[in-house]
């Protein structure tokens, strides 16, 4: 569902996106399956065609996790910190739905923590991209 409301695409050619059936492999050997995922074209590119078939061992450019109803915020909060310690995460979302808040977290900043905003953007990461949050909430 997220990876339809988010709407994006591989038009400009700059990236891939991923939705949570794609895992990938930690620089602490962690799997991990982010609920949506991008990554700079040339970063994928830099694997093998076996790497890419499985866990691919990269962190994606940018991550998104949706609390679903029987997450707990900080578990989710972890596994965000966690995404943040790794070579190549330049942004990640977590949505808590029911709260209506959106977490931002970037490598070496502070998280931020949104209220119920309208809308989200990519900022630098993501140029053009905005997730409108109607949709979600």
């Amino acid at each position: 569902m997220l990876e339809e409301t988010m709407n994006w695409s591989d038009e400009d050619g700059t990236g891939l996106a991923f939705s949570s059936s794609t895992g990938f492999t930690l620089s602490t050997g962690a799997k991990k399956s982010p609920d949506a995922a991008w990554i700079k074209l040339e970063r994928w590119q830099s694997l093998s065609q076996e790497q890419k078939e499985k866990f691919a061992p990269i962190c994606p450019d940018f991550v998104v996790e949706l609390m679903s109803p029987s997450d707990n915020l900080k578990t989710l909060q972890a596994k965000m910190t966690e995404y943040m310690q790794e070579p190549g995460i330049k942004l990640g979302w977590l949505i808590d739905r029911k709260g209506r808040k959106v977490y931002i977290y970037r490598p070496g900043i502070s998280t931020k923590c949104l209220e119920n905003p309208e809308s989200v953007s990519g900022e630098a990461v993501l140029p053009g991209f905005v997730l409108k949050m109607s949709k979600i909430w």
